[in-house]
Order: structure tokens, then sequence, then C-alpha cells
């Protein structure tokens, strides 16, 4: 089966990541995305692209994919609510994942190595926003390289090491083994996420 993105069938699947989450807040078990033994956030490469304690009761692993437009949705959209409500009331801790589909999304992976440079400079979740807000604008380009760096420059990193890592493909093994955990996990299309047991797909409403 082929990777697809996800439409929300609000009307006929009103459960939302919320909802799963206020059920879900009890639970603590493992991951095939969580690295072995590594509970200091020092030691834990998923820590540049987490939000939310790393002791939360719970992780969530939202697999998605940069150019997805349900992805957009759930990341303008839901996601801040969940924030407020679950991550920074130390209940959840978010992780992102990157599952690109480049055979639906052409620039999804340039994307997710502009966000994982600039997770190298302490700047993961301020290049997400922006690649989330501005994904009209770069996804139709026939070359968004110049567009990402810009973009991803415009937070205040440094902007040559952006361009060099960027340049190096440093960052493609990771993204590479983060969709191979995705795929792994059951995942088949963009957003899923993994809450502690099982998978939600799509960009789910806010509240029941």
């Amino acid at each position: 089966m082929k990777p697809t993105d996800s439409p929300t069938p609000i009307r006929h699947h009103r459960l939302g990541v919320v909802a799963v989450l206020a059920l879900a807040v009890s639970l603590g078990t493992g991951f095939i995305f969580a690295p072995s033994g590594a509970q200091d956030t020092q030691q834990d490469p998923l820590a540049p692209r987490s939000k939310g304690s790393p002791q939360a009761p719970i992780t969530v692993y939202e697999m998605s994919d940069f150019q997805c437009p349900y992805c957009r949705r759930h990341a303008v959209e839901s996601f801040p609510l969940i924030e407020a409500e679950y991550i920074e009331t130390g209940k959840v801790r978010w992780v992102y994942v990157n599952f690109p589909i480049p055979s639906l999304h052409p620039n999804a992976i340039p994307a997710a190595q502009t966000a994982m440079c600039s997770a190298n400079q302490g700047a993961f979740w301020p290049v997400h926003d922006l690649l989330f807000l501005h994904q009209d604008i770069w996804a139709p380009l026939q070359e968004p390289g110049e567009f990402l760096l810009t973009l991803a420059d415009s937070v205040g990193i440094d902007k040559s090491l952006l361009a060099e890592c960027l340049q190096s493909e440093a960052t493609l093994p990771q993204i590479e083994i983060d969709a191979q955990g995705a795929v792994k996990a059951g995942a088949t299309s963009t957003p899923t996420f993994y809450i502690e047991g099982g998978l939600l797909v799509g960009a789910q409403p806010v509240e029941v």
C-alpha cells in the first residue's frame, strides 16, 4: 500500500486527538522511535524536535509530511490548542517524526531537511511553524531550496551553517530512518499519530 494524505472524515469520526489524549494520559508505554536508555534529554536525539517534559506520562509521535495539506491543517488549527492543554501542562511529550511522501509531494524531503538542519541550531519548531504557514508558497516551486533557506534564516539561525548542512545532506539518513520507523509502526498516510499503543490517522478535530 502506498502512503497517502489523510483527510479527516469529521462527520463520521468525531474522536479527536485531544479526546484520545484525555483517555491515554494515565498510560505509559514504549515506542519504536524511542532511543533505548536515553532518558537524559542531552542524550536523546529526539529532543530537538520534541515539545514537553521528558517525564510526561505519555508521548505522542506525530508522523508527518511538511508538504501534506492535512498535516498543515493539524499544525495550524489543532496543534496550538493541544500544546496549551496537554504539552505546556506537563501531561504529554510531543515528538515530530518525518514521514515525507515524495511520490505525492516532491518538495517534502527538502522541507524536512531544512527543518532537521535547523534543529541542529535549536530552531526546529520555529522553522516547523514557518514551513506549514508558508506551505502554499514553497510547495509548488520547481526549485524550493533558496526559499526554504531564506525562510529558515528568518528565525535568526546561522545561515552559513544551515546552508552547509543542507548541501551535505547530513540529515537525510535520519529522515529515512524516521520514515522507516513510521512504516514499521503501521503508518500508511499523513498525518498519523502514535498515542501510547495505537494509531490515530488524519488531521483530527480538537474536541469530541
